[in-house]
């Protein structure tokens, strides 16, 4: 049975490196969003939630993601400051899953990282109270009109209660769909500052 994978990956010692490259071939073929991921956290009771959403930084120190600190995902990282996340690019049959500790990312970056969305996007994150009930959708319009005529110019600052999150991982998984269901996967796990690799039977 030849051929069973494109490529040995298993073999890579290093973790961030793998996940580089794969995430390079994503983005150049994936048609949408190839930095969705799916992120699961726990709430006070240890049930799991899960949800999309999109990665918007990536290096040895962990997967960033932005979001409301009030939205259910917020109050459960304050509660609970770990998480899994996965992404898989069905153009590719391949995914990455990685969990770990989750903290805050420095104001300095989390100003940087909101500059560079939108302005209906930054009116957004001041106008949504995000997980809360909505009555209808014209009063979520009101709101962002409000807001616009309090920062009529580009200028809109980042609210205090919207920044973003870092997933350092302590394991990552990568996984490649293989002929007759016999896949390819290596899970990396940190050992202090070392990462060691194993070979998973599929």
């Amino acid at each position: 049975m030849d051929g069973l994978t494109k490529d040995d990956f298993t073999q890579n010692p290093d973790p961030w490196a793998l996940f580089r490259q794969w995430f390079a071939e994503a983005q150049a073929s994936e048609p949408e969003d190839p930095n969705a991921m799916a992120l699961a956290t726990c709430d006070a009771d240890g049930l799991p939630d899960v949800r999309i959403v999109l990665l918007k930084g990536v290096d040895e120190r962990g997967f960033v993601f932005y979001t409301n600190t009030l939205s259910m995902k917020g109050l459960e990282l304050a509660d609970n400051p770990r998480a899994a996340i996965v992404l898989h690019w069905k153009s590719l049959r391949r995914q990455v899953r990685a969990r770990g500790t989750v903290t805050k990312v420095d104001e300095a970056e989390a100003d940087a990282y909101y500059a560079t969305r939108a302005r209906d996007s930054r009116l957004g994150a001041w106008a949504s109270r995000q997980s809360q009930p909505l009555d209808s959708r014209e009063t979520l319009i009101r709101a962002v009109e409000e807001v616009g005529g309090r920062f009529p110019g580009e200028a809109v600052p980042r609210p205090a209660h919207w920044t973003g999150y870092r997933i350092a991982p302590v394991t990552m998984e990568f996984w490649q769909d293989g002929a007759y269901r016999l896949h390819d996967r290596v899970r990396f796990t940190r050992r202090g500052g070392d990462w060691e690799g194993q070979r998973l039977y599929p």
